[in-house]
């Protein structure tokens, strides 16, 4: 799964510290979701979504597995 959060945060002036206080979780959870080593809970997703008033899907690309 890939995301957004990097560039919406910029084109938002958000630090990660910033966007971690307003999702309630620590800088490095951002950190590793801009890496792409960390797949956020439903919960988290839905948060963030909020923060940037879009939809999950619009922040998250969720990718099939290839087989």
């Amino acid at each position: 799964m890939h995301n957004k959060i990097r560039e919406l945060r910029a084109r938002y002036d958000l630090t990660q510290e910033e966007l971690a206080r307003k999702v309630n979780v620590r800088r490095e959870t951002i950190v590793f979701l801009e890496k792409n080593k960390y797949n956020p809970s439903l919960k988290l997703a839905h948060d963030i979504s909020r923060v940037f008033n879009l939809n999950i899907e619009e922040i998250f690309i969720f990718e099939d597995p290839e087989y």
